[in-house]
């Protein structure tokens, strides 16, 4: 093991025990990484800052303004209000009704709003039909998981994967340009990254299979109600106030501190009736326990709340508690719609070749718009400029609505791949993967162990820390297996997408399990009794279909 080897892996080992240990946000844990890298001379200035100016993570970026928009308008909402049942119906039936819809939404919208939207009206109306509401809520997060693995805008991860395709084939670019060999994305023709529906092939085959256990047998393995929250509603309100359920945020300025240390009332004008941890009401004295992100408060304040905090990232969510009644707002809706299927189709139809080739032979688009790309980028940043001017997501404010510390890790991401790659620690890892079978070079059967190889790794950064860090981490392993079995790299990067984004069996892995584990008051072997079976269900499923649909060389 050479010392850059031996730096990078002291680096990386630092970088996950960080992040497992949470001693600062995942954005700034991944930054202080990329600044060692930096100082040892690993990478180049240049290399720890073109993740920012990367079009995927950019693309991350205004999706978010999109995503607004579409929530501000209610079309979600009023969707899945309509699919609910109003009459009495069992668990199987209606979850039969929604999940489907759930991920058919979370296919072309980020995972993170999906939950925030519909897990406070799901709570509501399971709670309204006298069914526990802990039976809906954490396949509400794998539905929207499942969903987001079928398409490139599903999820960050997949953005992730696709900028960090095109920023190494212009690395590969500039250097055969200065006289080095031709890499593996330019042998195989690979300068687009991924197309909008390249996860399709084997994601709706995945989510197809991954619904049918959540619908038919995830209740076995799911809790009945924990949290005593009819005793708290039933309790009596001051006149004029209202009571909310109240997630706290990374950003919420209390973490750590008690109730009586932090003064909830003088910070946002709620009475704090009792707080919510592991699935339970906290009895005794609630008010000298420390609060932690996990937390859930039940908080009662008068109409003015919601309106002044609904969308600060200082609360992961607000709910109210009662009765979900649907929004209004007609020409919103169907403007947000109209916006976000145009950008859909648009950004389909620009990627396929027949639409590349004419804008490339036409004399007009030569002469006046020579650098013109209609790819997902060019369609977001009309719908964005759009909804902005249309006001259908407040642009005075639109920076709140940016996850940074996403944006932030999504960026120095690129840079820890690119060290990996560099320091030669990638080729070593994909030698080890490739060493685990002799049959890897002489017969299929040997592609399917690589594969499994992958993903399990992949898998298991993703269940430790995030499904972002986990991408970058199992990116630069992708390349360098496909580079030394000289086969397609695009399907160990499709792999890699199944496997950092199958984040199940715990709550810690992705950001719409911590957001119901705090809303359903579920504990952490609930995740790991459901998870663990489709964590398998996705894994069997990536490792033997990728093979049929990709072709490897």
């Amino acid at each position: 093991m050479t010392l850059p080897v031996l730096y990078v892996t002291i680096i990386l080992i630092f970088m996950l025990v960080a992040l497992m240990k949470e001693y600062l946000r995942p954005g700034l844990i991944l930054f202080t990484a990329v600044v060692l890298l930096l100082v040892a001379g690993i990478i180049t200035p240049e290399e720890a800052l073109k993740g920012f100016s990367n079009k995927g993570m950019i693309t991350v970026a205004l999706l978010y303004l999109v995503c607004e928009g579409v929530r501000k308008s209610g079309i979600l909402e009023r969707i899945v209000f309509n699919m609910l049942p109003k009459k009495d119906v069992g668990i199987t039936n209606a979850g039969l009704r929604f999940y489907p819809i759930v991920s058919f939404i979370s296919a072309f919208f980020n995972n993170t709003p999906v939950v925030v939207i519909f897990a406070p009206m799901i709570k509501n109306w399971a709670r309204k039909m006298k069914l526990p509401p802990t039976k809906f809520l954490i396949p509400l997060s794998y539905a929207t998981v499942l969903g987001g693995i079928c398409t490139l805008i599903g999820t960050t991860t997949n953005l992730v994967l696709h900028g960090m395709l095109i920023q190494e084939h212009k690395d590969e670019v500039a250097a055969a340009a200065s006289g080095a060999e031709e890499g593996i994305l330019m042998r195989f023709g690979i300068d687009d990254g991924m197309t909008m529906f390249e996860l399709s092939k084997v994601g709706i085959f995945i989510a197809l299979a991954g619904l049918i256990y959540l619908i038919f047998f995830s209740r076995y393995l799911l809790p009945d109600n924990r949290m005593s929250e009819d005793d708290i509603e039933d309790q009596n309100l001051m006149p004029g106030l209202i009571r909310h359920e109240v997630l706290l945020g990374n950003r919420f300025p209390g973490l750590g501190k008690t109730l009586h240390e932090f003064d909830f009332y003088r910070h946002y004008g709620a009475h704090v009736r009792a707080i919510s941890r592991g699935g339970n009401i906290m009895d005794g004295d609630y008010m000298n326990t420390r609060l932690t992100h996990e937390d859930t408060l039940i908080v009662d304040a008068d109409e003015t709340f919601m309106k002044a905090w609904g969308e600060s990232r200082v609360f992961w969510m607000i709910s109210r508690v009662g009765d979900y009644e649907p929004p209004l707002g007609k020409r919103r809706r169907w403007l947000a719609l109209v916006l976000l299927v145009l950008m859909i189709i648009g950004a389909t139809v620009g990627e396929l070749e027949p639409v590349k080739d004419a804008l490339a032979a036409s004399p007009f688009v030569q002469q006046y718009m020579p650098g013109l790309k209609l790819d997902m980028f060019f369609f977001v940043c009309i719908t964005v400029v759009i909804m902005a001017w249309s006001r259908l997501f407040s642009p005075r404010k639109y920076t709140k609505f940016m996850s940074w510390d996403v944006l932030i890790t999504i960026a120095c991401a690129f840079a820890i791949s690119t060290a990996m790659t560099k320091s030669g620690f990638a080729d070593l890892i994909a030698a080890f993967i490739i060493s685990l079978t002799e049959l890897a070079r002489h017969s299929e059967f040997g592609i399917y162990i690589i594969l499994a190889s992958l993903f399990l790794i992949t898998n298991i950064f993703t269940e430790l820390i995030t499904n972002n860090a986990a991408a970058a981490l199992a990116f630069p392993l992708a390349l360098a297996v496909a580079e030394k079995l000289g086969m397609n790299p695009i399907p160990f990067v499709v792999c890699v997408c199944f496997a950092a984004s199958s984040s199940f069996s715990t709550p810690i892995g992705y950001q719409t399990n911590l957001i119901v584990q705090g809303v359903g008051g579920y504990k952490f072997t609930d995740f790991v009794k459901v998870g663990l079976p489709m964590n398998i269900i996705v894994f069997i499923l990536s490792v033997f279909l990728i093979p049929l649909f990709y072709h490897l060389s």
